[in-house]
């Protein structure tokens, strides 16, 4: 027998298949654009490379063992099987201090030897999407910030989708594998200490895209770990240009709404802080 308890149920649900020490992961409220064919080799590739971090002893929230180390499709639905870890009761994430914790991450994720594709978690064709759905529903987006973010997105979007274009637009930044998924707020603390877990956005990229919009302290703290390992210090331009590209992937989440209500309402502070900012060009050229 089992006793299921939801630990989560956002984006994705996740349940502890107690009395046994694994958590399914669900997806279920997906951007669109991601069918149960893209989600399932997305899941393939974060079971990979985590199964690898796990080999190599970096502290991460592994698959588990007793469970497919594989995608398992049923009911239209692709899920993954982890170990159940027993969070810390009240801890509160320091994202300062995680991101410090980022670049020992970027360092044991620079050997993975599989391959990645370039920045996918960016998804591009996805944010397009999303932007032609709003061109129907003024009432969550009105026209002139569409019109606004469709003009931002045809200069953003052609360098998130060619490695070719990045390298031309920002010679010199290195890319490599990345976390994709603000690590900072995917690390949690255990009673065997700070793991990292949700990698379902791992992909090839500058390590800029894990720091996005967590601010100067958060920057400063990963500049100080970087230079403790001998790694490249962030570079500002990057910065400002993958957090712009975080804010065209926001707007275009709220194509989503009818699938989650509540995401107008959670975005609106975010929408609001994007109508204060310079505009994308302005921001990284």
């Amino acid at each position: 027998m089992t006793d299921p308890v939801v630990l989560h149920d956002v984006f994705s649900v996740v349940v502890h298949l107690a009395p046994a020490p694994v958590v399914v992961r669900v997806p279920t409220v997906l951007p669109p654009g991601v069918g149960l064919d893209k989600q399932t080799a997305r899941q393939r590739v974060e079971l990979d490379v985590v199964s690898w971090l796990a080999k190599q002893g970096t502290p991460v929230i592994a698959p588990s063992p007793l469970a497919p180390v594989e995608p398992v499709q049923r009911d239209g639905l692709s899920m993954t099987f982890w170990q159940f870890v027993e969070l810390e009761s009240g801890a509160e994430p320091d994202y300062v201090r995680n991101s410090a914790l980022i670049a020992d991450l970027h360092a044991a994720l620079r050997a993975y030897p599989g391959e990645l594709s370039f920045l996918s978690a960016a998804e591009p064709q996805t944010v397009s999407d999303g932007f032609a759905a709003l061109a129907t529903r003024p009432d969550l987006l009105p026209a002139a910030d569409l019109d606004r973010a469709r003009r931002e997105w045809a200069i953003l979007k052609p360098l998130v989708s060619s490695r070719a274009a990045f390298d031309a637009k920002f010679p010199g930044i290195e890319l490599q594998p990345i976390h994709g998924d603000a690590p900072a707020y995917n690390i949690v603390t255990t009673a065997q200490g700070m793991l990292y877990a949700d990698f379902e956005l791992v992909t090839l990229g500058p390590v800029e895209w894990d720091l996005a919009s967590f601010g100067p302290e958060a920057v400063a703290a990963y500049d100080q770990a970087a230079d403790r390992l001998g790694s490249r210090r962030l570079d500002q331009r990057v910065l400002r240009f993958v957090e712009a590209v975080g804010m065209a992937r926001t707007l275009a989440r709220l194509a989503m709404t009818d699938q989650l209500p509540m995401l107008a309402t959670w975005l609106a502070p975010a929408i609001d802080h994007w109508r204060a900012l310079p505009s994308a060009k302005e921001l990284f050229d």
